[in-house]
């Protein structure tokens, strides 16, 4: 049956159903094979094979002719394949339902029977939903106590380092202070060492310091020193301090003007008071020089000093002893500072000075026939005449 075929054959109802197909073509037989044997004997011997072409073909007939068997009975002719009519389908048009058997409503349900309460029997409990369903559960708790329990001990941990943070802050606070403590003693020490420093007697550097304001006065044919003090004067000029000794000659026969000399330069100065009891006189010259700094307290035996002048014209000589006594002699009119530093004809009028850099007296004069005996004009004598300092 082919696929486009609407209707079924039968073979056994077809035409010529269990006839024997006939043969097809020619049939050929060669001569050399002979002939079948047959119940007489041997077949004759017919020669030398030899092949002869077949004549015209006759009509074929059955060897063997078949008959049904006894109790064969052909079937009975078929009917259509369908009984029923065949309406053709509109496409625009609904299908008209086939009728169908009768419905029939079940038997109402008796009151005494369990399953009248239940009209629909639930279906059967998959297991294997609730096996799947145990594990997911038990899977989500267990990773929900692993995250509980690697946020408590990150939590603890953190903890502890921030116990150990604060301990590192305390002792870094704590080194902090003793370090703070330790620079702090050590300022202490060091600002002790700098006023020991201070106060420890340095001729080198007090010479340093008084040896630009120190100058070599010549007033006519005497020779000696002055030097600058205090604050510079209106004009810009510079206060000069020296002994009357050295002066008086110019100052005796009316002259007034001085000259300042270091190395080869001159400085002209002006003689401007005198005070001839203290021996101290006041110059003023247009130069402008650095005044030394004069000392406010008492001078104390045992005091070192630095004596600067121009001993026998020696411009910026230094010497250096201390204070041995500070006493009034007969002929003074006042205390004199009494110092062992040598000095000599020149140094008249120039600068004591103390540790501190500060002016203490004006040399004056030395004892005759004597060494080591030096002697000084305070310097609180010159500011008070002169109000200069």
């Amino acid at each position: 049956m082919s696929a486009g075929d609407e209707r079924t054959t039968w073979p056994e109802t077809s035409p010529g159903y269990g006839d024997p197909p006939p043969p097809e073509g020619p049939i050929y037989q060669p001569v050399d094979r002979g002939f079948p044997p047959s119940d007489f004997g041997p077949p004759a011997d017919l020669g030398p094979p030899h092949y002869a072409p077949p004549g015209p073909r006759g009509p074929v007939e059955p060897s063997v002719s078949w008959s049904p068997p006894p109790d064969y009975a052909p079937p009975a002719p078929r009917g259509p394949v369908d009984s029923a009519p065949f309406h053709p389908v509109n496409p625009f048009s609904p299908v008209p339902p086939r009728p169908g058997p009768p419905f029939t409503p079940p038997p109402p349900r008796q009151s005494g029977d369990p399953a009248a309460f239940a009209p629909f029997a639930p279906p059967a409990a998959d297991t294997r939903k609730g096996e799947k369903r145990r594990w997911v559960v038990g899977a989500t708790l267990g990773l929900v106590v692993v995250l509980a329990g690697v946020v408590a001990y990150q939590a603890v941990r953190i903890e502890q380092i921030g116990d150990r943070l604060a301990s590192n802050e305390r002792v870094r606070a704590d080194e902090q202070a003793q370090a703070t403590g330790r620079l702090d003693g050590l300022d202490g020490r060091a600002a002790d060492l700098e006023k020991r420093l201070g106060a420890a007697f340095n001729p080198e550097a007090i010479s340093s310091a008084a040896l630009p304001s120190v100058f070599r006065v010549a007033a006519g044919d005497v020779t000696g020193t002055a030097f600058a003090v205090g604050k510079p004067a209106s004009g810009g000029k510079t206060n000069m301090i020296t002994n009357f000794h050295v002066v008086e000659d110019v100052y005796e026969a009316g002259g007034r003007q001085v000259f300042l000399e270091r190395d080869s330069k001159r400085y002209a100065a002006t003689i401007v008071a005198v005070n001839k009891a203290a021996d101290v006189a006041h110059l003023r010259t247009s130069t402008k020089i650095n005044g030394l700094v004069t000392a406010k307290g008492t001078v104390k035996s045992g005091q070192q000093i630095v004596v600067v002048g121009a001993p026998l014209g020696l411009s910026d000589s230094v010497t250096t002893g201390v204070v041995s006594a500070v006493r009034e002699l007969p002929e003074s009119n006042g205390p004199m500072i009494q110092f062992d530093a040598p000095i000599n004809p020149g140094n008249s009028g120039g600068p004591v000075i103390n540790s501190a850099k500060q002016v203490v007296g004006i040399a004056t004069a030395k004892a005759q026939d004597a060494e080591g005996i030096g002697l000084a004009v305070p310097i609180k004598v010159a500011c008070d005449a002169f109000k200069i300092c």
